[in-house]
């Protein structure tokens, strides 16, 4: 094999590779015979096929075959013997000799971008701040209330007067838009509560005032990001027969409570909303800390981030971006910004990622940080569980589709890197409130 450096440029590396038209021969004849040992054809006792048959038969496959496989071998050598690491897979294309019975020695050129050189940063000079906070009575309290609110009962609301926030109001409507009444746009004994959220913006308020056996029309205007297209943006009327009304009986915070939700007694709820509320302030406590490091660490990322693996990230990146726009959540803050300046601002968060993420990799690799199969098959447990009756489906998917398992394996991957980092960085613990530990700054990654 013929090796010809003909790119060094920054991270960007080219060659031009020859690998000898004999050696190519020899292996695809051997390739050949190792097919016509397991051929059976009537007239030729097995392994006998003639090589002229072989070849008219199976030629042409065993010729990809074999050149996949060679210029596969020979990049892994040059990448080997040279201790060049690539960004990304290495760009090859074919120039000569690549065709069957071919006298021509086989050339290819190989470009690639490699990974620049990493320093690691003292990571024990890391000086971080990890807030806490404690889960107090008061927001137990809140929850147990929000918890019985939703356990309450409604009952009939006998005496006359008018709907009102809070009630909940039986209707029977048909909707119209240009006066036709609309497919899904029409249903009896309704219940919709006043106040409350799962009905078109502008519904239910319209109830208000009304009293039972009363009938009226409504119009209100369906969200532009509406689920049914053909409804989504447009102007809707709605004819209305008020049926009943409803009130709220509010659930009382006791043991009867608890035991209806499947509880011995309500200080075993109480404990229980304590464990997930504290986990929940871990999660965000582990949250900022992680935010604060990356941040801390994108001060020391002096490298030059693999342009290929830059246009990558922001290609993603953008994508986003673009379904955002189309579907009208962009931020205001992006919205005020013309798209020059946004492909800018983005494409620096893309950079801001890429170098990070190398880091996080160098420091992993240098520290024989490794996924192990135990932790993959726990997230994979993990994600099946995340959907009831399908787990053996998530299973199969996850099996048969291996790039699947690997974004799996990088959180867990970058959280083990995380954690070692953590061990060795100052950390300064600060007891703070649960709605300061939830005051997340805006960030890059």
């Amino acid at each position: 094999m013929q090796v010809t450096e003909t790119l060094s440029d920054g991270l960007k590396r080219g060659f031009t590779v020859t690998v000898p038209a004999a050696e190519i021969e020899s292996k695809r004849t051997a390739r050949l015979k190792e097919v016509g040992q397991s051929m059976k054809l009537p007239g030729f006792r097995p392994g006998k096929v003639p090589m002229s048959i072989l070849q008219q038969r199976f030629g042409e496959s065993v010729q990809g075959e074999v050149l996949e496989q060679v210029v596969s071998d020979a990049t892994r050598t040059l990448l080997d013997e040279r201790g060049l690491r690539p960004a990304m897979q290495p760009k090859v294309d074919l120039v000569s000799g690549s065709e069957p019975g071919s006298k021509e020695d086989l050339k290819f050129t190989v470009e690639f971008e490699v990974l620049p050189e990493i320093t690691i940063p003292d990571l024990s000079d890391l000086s971080l701040v990890r807030l806490k906070s404690e889960v107090n009575a008061e927001t137990v309290d809140k929850a147990l209330t929000e918890i019985a609110s939703r356990q309450r009962e409604f009952e009939k609301v006998e005496e006359d007067r008018p709907a009102a926030n809070g009630d909940v109001a039986v209707v029977d409507f048909v909707g119209k838009i240009d006066g036709t009444a609309f497919e899904g746009g029409s249903a009896d004994d309704v219940s919709v509560e006043l106040g409350g959220a799962g009905f078109i913006p502008g519904f239910a308020e319209q109830i208000e005032g009304m009293k039972v056996g009363d009938e009226k029309v409504i119009t209100v205007t369906f969200p532009a990001d509406y689920g049914a297209e053909h409804l989504a943006g447009k102007e809707a009327s709605f004819d209305i027969k008020l049926k009943e009304l409803r009130r709220p009986v509010e659930a009382k915070i006791d043991d009867e409570l608890a035991k209806k939700l499947g509880f011995d007694g309500l200080e075993q709820v109480r404990e229980l909303i304590s464990k997930q509320v504290g986990q929940e302030y871990e999660q965000l406590s582990r949250l900022r800390l992680k935010r604060e490091l990356l941040d801390k660490l994108a001060e020391k990322t002096d490298f030059e981030a693999p342009p290929g693996m830059v246009d990558a990230e922001f290609a993603q990146i953008w994508n986003r971006i673009e379904e955002d726009r189309k579907a009208g959540r962009l931020d205001e803050e992006d919205k005020d910004k013309d798209e020059d300046t946004l492909r800018a601002d983005y494409r620096k968060i893309a950079e801001r990622r890429v170098k990070l993420g190398l880091l996080l990799a160098e420091i992993g690799r240098v520290n024989n940080i490794t996924v192990t199969q135990e932790e993959i098959v726990h997230a994979v447990r993990a994600e099946a569980a995340r959907y009831p009756g399908q787990e053996q489906a998530v299973f199969e998917y996850f099996s048969k589709n291996p790039q699947a398992v690997d974004s799996l394996r990088g959180p867990i991957f970058e959280n083990k890197v995380i954690d070692y980092i953590v061990e060795l960085a100052k950390v300064e613990d600060k007891e703070v409130t649960p709605e300061e530990l939830a005051e997340m700054p805006e960030a890059d990654v």
